[in-house]
């Protein structure tokens, strides 16, 4: 009876950080911030910005400056969509009051207005949620086929190797109960892009979270340039089988 109280007002975004990475998301994240706070009133966005050169972290603190809800976390160097998500998820853990924490992409990819419907499930008994292009009801719109195939070629591949039921292992829009967040081997995770989004799957299922997926549609940008590089495909099959190996090796020497 004592844990339904904290799982109230999470779809209002009650003790949510919203943490959104950015690079040269100038032209976006003005949208994007005023389209989270619109979905979820009471949540709290971080922007952390990787010294864009455009003037992202300049725009995001001004708009800190004339909204509390928004915090700025300004990194030195642009180093990989994983780092930022480490960096920005421990200033969400150690923010007194946060209960739950949301990943998602600066570049409107990720539609804002879904948000209360991925945090909905945190409310009962999941403890980590994933948006999920490859399920009934949801879908890519903009993609050419090459990324498309790319991408669920991707999923495939982590599924088969690491024997996961998710349908969707490499997209970026997750909602994470605090508790399962704190528990994801965060340090030790050197992973950027796919491989990341991979990774803190893969070890939330290893801990025995509770992962419910939700369908989203995913957008292709229409402002700004897209970061995905080949090099980060490559670098997540590599992350795969290591995640495999170690598996492997640790139940190995378990055994009696």
């Amino acid at each position: 009876m004592e844990a339904e109280p904290r799982r109230v007002g999470l779809a209002a975004g009650h003790g949510v950080v919203v943490v959104v990475p950015t690079y040269n998301e100038r032209e976006n994240l003005e949208g994007l911030v005023a389209a989270v706070l619109a979905a979820m009133p009471e949540a709290s966005v971080l922007v952390v910005d990787d010294s864009s050169p455009d003037g992202t972290g300049e725009m995001a603190d001004a708009l800190a400056a004339d909204e509390p809800r928004v915090a700025v976390l300004h990194r030195p160097a642009k180093e990989g969509l994983g780092v930022a998500y480490r960096d920005g998820f421990r200033w969400a853990l150690d923010r007194p009051g946060t209960r739950a924490v949301v990943q998602m992409d600066a570049d409107f990819s990720h539609d804002p207005a879904d948000l209360p419907r991925l945090l909905t499930p945190l409310m009962h008994e999941a403890d980590l949620v994933l948006g999920t292009r490859y399920l009934p009801g949801g879908g890519t719109v903009g993609w050419p086929l090459h990324r498309q195939l790319i991408s669920r070629a991707g999923t495939l591949f982590a599924r088969t190797v690491l024997l996961l039921p998710y349908r969707d292992l490499t997209g970026g829009f997750k909602a994470w109960r605090r508790e399962v967040l704190e528990a994801v081997r965060l340090r030790e995770s050197s992973a950027s892009g796919y491989g990341f989004q991979v990774e803190t799957t893969w070890w939330a299922h290893r801990r025995g979270a509770k992962i419910v997926q939700v369908p989203i549609i995913f957008r292709e940008r229409v402002a700004g340039r897209s970061k995905m590089r080949g090099g980060i495909v490559g670098e997540a099959l590599v992350l795969v089988l290591r995640l495999r190996w170690e598996a492997m090796r640790d139940a190995f020497r378990r055994s009696p």
